[in-house]
């Protein structure tokens, strides 16, 4: 199994983005109700892999929102966040269980690693004013998104068909996530957000082709 793959694993890329889009919905969209309906939603996933606690066998049952999400008042966009988010963390989850079933098939034991620079490279340059800091943590995810499509597709063809076959799985999601990204960022922004969405594309280039010495599975060129 390659580097690559292993850091795709221990650094569980699919619980990360279900904690960010629960952030974005916590954050600007529920009331605290539905706020605490979503940290209880999440916190199995978490006490297994923070805490080491728990059989993942049994995650399969608890990717199931059961209560409904209700929007804040003062949010014009925030049923539009929760429909799109939800899903996604829905996905995430789902996504997150499949990982650790070809963990279990392939013997591999988790192991807790640090990020890499690329997420806190771009979340830096987020504006301090809202709605254009939401804006910008949604272009964010968009690329965060995109790029986790690419290394998929680049790896899938050089692991075995199991794993190939779920990678490319994972690439049709991934490419789902970034246009519900990019639609939602539109959608709240006042303006168009081209100029914004070119800004962080520099960024984002700029993180993946200079010389990283920290490799992981969002890292740069290795040096």
């Amino acid at each position: 199994m390659s580097v690559v793959l292993y850091m795709h694993i221990f650094t569980f890329s699919e619980l990360k983005a279900a904690q960010s889009a629960m952030f974005l919905i916590r954050k600007y969209a529920v009331d605290k109700q539905s706020s605490d309906a979503l940290l209880e939603w999440l916190k199995p996933f978490e006490t297994l892999i923070y805490k080491r606690e728990g059989d993942w066998r049994e995650l399969a049952d608890k990717n199931k929102l059961t209560k409904s999400m209700i929007p804040k008042s003062n949010s014009p966009y925030g049923q539009d966040l929760i429909d799109k988010m939800v899903m996604l963390i829905k996905e995430e989850l789902h996504h997150f269980y499949q990982v650790l079933e070809i963990m279990d098939e392939y013997g591999v034991e988790y192991k807790s690693i640090t990020p890499c620079r690329y997420a806190k490279g771009m979340l830096r340059h987020v504006k301090t004013y809202e709605p254009d800091a939401l804006v910008d943590k949604l272009i964010i995810g968009a690329y965060i998104e995109a790029r986790s499509c690419e290394r998929f597709a680049k790896l899938a063809p050089h692991v075995d068909k199991r794993l190939g076959d779920f990678y490319i799985s994972l690439l049709r999601s991934e490419a789902r996530h970034y246009q519900d990204y990019l639609t939602l960022a539109q959608e709240i922004s006042e303006f168009d957000i081209t100029e914004r969405v070119e800004f962080f594309g520099q960024l984002e280039a700029d993180l993946i082709s200079t010389p990283d010495e920290d490799f992981k599975f969002h890292s740069g060129v290795p040096a």
